[in-house]
């Protein structure tokens, strides 16, 4: 993997937890299972008012969620038709950059929806 002390990665469609592709480890060693958790959890920031930005028709673009050993991240790939990937990458935390990962999860996600 391109981004350092990247562990696994996998593009989802968050509509039905199914990871589309997927490299590396997953936690537990389960990429199903980590796909239906990241769906759960984007259809969650999605569908709550909590998460509702102030700006109108603003768009969810990524969560972090953070462990004392990692990070996890969605990045949402924000397409013309339906929207509905999102690319998760576990991160281990000592090895890793949290901004240089971000910055190139959005790249990957931009080049998805170029080619």
């Amino acid at each position: 993997m391109a981004i350092p002390g990247a562990v696994g990665a996998s593009i989802v469609d968050y509509t039905t937890g199914f990871p589309v592709a997927t490299t590396g480890a997953a936690p537990n060693a389960d990429h199903e299972a980590a796909a239906a958790g990241t769906a759960d959890v984007i259809q969650a920031a999605n569908s709550r008012s909590l998460f509702v930005s102030a700006v109108p028709h603003d768009l969810l673009e990524d969560l972090i969620i953070t462990t004392a050993g990692g990070y996890h991240l969605l990045r949402m790939v924000q397409t013309e038709f339906d929207s509905r990937l999102v690319l998760y990458l576990w991160l281990d935390r000592g090895k890793g950059n949290l901004a240089v990962a971000r910055r190139r999860m959005q790249k990957l996600a931009d080049e998805l929806i170029a080619t």
